[in-house]
């Protein structure tokens, strides 16, 4: 049963999130690169999550974007997935087979569950996907690090393990599994992009989002113009196993490892899915041999 609800980009959604946890920081040679909000009061239709913002080059240029007006439920940089065994955790509307996108109360949450490691350059700590009934659907042990490579780039660790419950499998779709057509098969680790000027995107031997969305390449460039004039180049790896990139540079700019492109993932109960994300974010304009450079560089 479907239920109407106004909006998202109506009057009545809440503007920036408020926090009842302080973030945490992470830190590159004594310069906070990245906020790590915890545990965000956000509106359930929103994808309530912790997330990535503002999220910052070496020379200060903001290079995420949240709650924006175009896709509220967009988190800076995030773990969701739209569908989580029939439960939305991407916020938003969902799609549904042969109707579309409609609102539902079908909106989960992902919860802070407990800290297990605190840094100036590192995070981990343990969540809880819940279905609208708080139901847990998978756990999570996640960490999170901040290294400098250069002097005009720093790299974003993240790596996440989610386990499924004993008894159960957990199956992880998308709009495209659900019947979108035109490749939107987003859900996993998102990264919403600051949104000022023209966004490019390109990997090793394509260029585009038209010829980038869905590909598996090792790894993918997004460049764009941050608030105040600076352009930064974000360089991301990390596809796993049946993973593909989920790209946005028209309607907004947005790049994601998607989990469930054009299938659905599955959990097998009982156990974990392993995914290490990599962003090298760096100031200016990088080309492509730079880009491979930074890849590269990683033992």
């Amino acid at each position: 049963m479907t239920t109407e609800r106004p909006s998202a980009h109506s009057a009545t959604d809440p503007s920036p999130a408020t926090m009842t946890e302080e973030p945490a920081r992470l830190l590159v040679d004594g310069t906070e690169v990245a906020r790590y909000v915890l545990d965000p009061e956000l509106d359930v239709r929103h994808g309530p999550r912790p997330y990535l913002h503002p999220v910052r080059t070496l020379g200060g240029t903001v290079v995420t974007d949240a709650l924006p007006a175009d896709h509220v439920w967009h988190l800076g940089a995030s773990l969701a997935v739209q569908d989580v065994n029939g439960a939305n955790l991407w916020g938003g509307r969902t799609y549904v087979r042969d109707v579309g996108y409609t609102w539902r109360d079908d909106h989960g949450v992902i919860a802070h569950a407990g800290h297990v490691e605190r840094a100036s350059d590192r995070y981990a700590h343990d969540l809880q996907w819940r279905d609208r009934a708080g139901r847990t659907l998978l756990t999570e042990r996640r960490r999170l690090a901040a290294s400098a490579v250069a002097p005009d780039a720093w790299r974003f660790d993240l790596d996440s393990a989610l386990t499924a419950p004993g008894d159960r499998e957990v199956r992880l779709g998308s709009p495209a599994t659900n019947g979108r057509p035109g490749g939107a098969g987003y859900g996993g680790f998102f990264w919403r992009a600051a949104a000022d000027g023209d966004p490019a995107v390109f990997t090793a031997d394509a260029e585009g989002e038209e010829a980038v969305n869905g590909s598996a390449a090792p790894w993918l460039a997004l460049t764009g113009v941050g608030p105040g004039g600076g352009a930064y180049t974000l360089v991301f790896a990390g596809l796993g196993r049946g993973d593909r990139w989920f790209v946005r540079t028209a309607m907004y700019p947005g790049v994601c490892v998607a989990f469930a492109f054009d299938r659905p993932a599955v959990v097998v109960a009982g156990e974990t899915r392993h995914g290490r994300y990599r962003v090298w974010v760096a100031d200016g304009t990088l080309d492509r041999n730079r880009a491979a450079t930074l890849v590269g560089a990683v033992p």
